[in-house]
């Protein structure tokens, strides 16, 4: 055979190998062992538990919040319910179900065994968000950035809601009143709420109402070098009150600090608190 002969024949071995299709792989047989390979593969997650989305678990549905009930994978199930007056959801095939008192991951598994106990589906994974909070909320009144109704839905401390609205306002208290839905009211300093001790920053409940009030001010004039109407702060004393002023000018005397208080001139103590509406009069020294 010449050279040129099997260079022809080499090519067309070649050209044969290249255009050969693939051996499909055949299914293994009723009762073989699977490969290894398949072994290694990881199993698929079982959909049998519920899923529960949008809302903390630990929110808990109420009157008139709204849901939006699914099944993963099908759209032929769900939408959009409100929990009514009676606490309970309108849903296809299943009817009225129980929501009120209920979290979200709770209200899920019920759907998913209603569903299997009446045959409409063998393994639904149910998800359940709340597109709508109504029920649990607290109110924010007074000199803060945003007034108004602020929902939970979640565990919320007190701080946190104040930044939710924007916090106070120039000319705020530098406390908070919280009273609770039963009617008990507490003042609490702003200023606890920053120090990193929980406990001074407690968390607020469903239908707590939380009130910023306008500082209450005293009026100061005489020999201070800055006399003016200012707000007082909480715990503050007289000598506070002459610094927030600007402090005593060359003639001022603190053993001269008087007040009209109540419609009477009292004389006042350094260490004295100051009231609300005082108005104070630094005198002069003798020398």
């Amino acid at each position: 055979m010449t050279i040129r002969s099997c260079i022809i024949a080499f090519a067309g071995a070649f050209a044969l190998l290249l255009g050969a299709p693939a051996t499909a792989q055949q299914p293994p047989a009723v009762g073989s062992q699977p490969s290894a390979a398949a072994q290694a593969a990881p199993a698929q997650a079982s959909p049998s538990m519920s899923v529960s989305e949008g809302a903390s678990s630990a929110y808990v549905l109420g009157r008139d919040d709204v849901v939006e009930v699914g099944l993963l994978g099908r759209n032929d199930f769900g939408g959009r319910a409100r929990v009514q007056a009676d606490g309970t959801i309108q849903l296809p095939f299943i009817g009225k179900v129980q929501a009120a008192e209920r979290t979200t991951s709770e209200l899920s598994e019920t759907v998913r065994k209603a569903l299997q106990t009446g045959g409409f589906f063998a393994d639904p994974v149910v998800t359940v968000e709340v597109v709508g909070y109504a029920s649990r909320y607290v109110t924010v009144l007074g000199a803060v950035g945003s007034p108004g109704l602020v929902p939970i839905n979640r565990p919320y401390r007190l701080s946190e809601i104040l930044a939710r609205v924007g916090g106070v306002r120039d000319g705020a208290a530098d406390y908070l009143i919280v009273t609770s839905a039963a009617g008990e009211e507490k003042r609490l300093l702003i200023r606890d709420l920053a120090t990193g001790d929980l406990s001074r920053d407690p968390y607020v409940a469903p239908g707590d109402k939380l009130f910023s009030p306008q500082a209450e001010v005293f009026y100061i004039y005489g020999q201070v070098n800055s006399p003016g109407a200012y707000a007082i702060q909480s715990g503050m004393t007289v000598r506070m009150a002459l610094a927030k002023a600007g402090g005593l000018t060359e003639q001022g005397s603190d053993k001269k600090v008087t007040a009209t208080r109540g419609g009477k001139k009292v004389k006042l103590d350094l260490a004295g608190d100051v009231q609300a509406g005082d108005v104070m009069v630094v005198g002069e020294r003798l020398f």
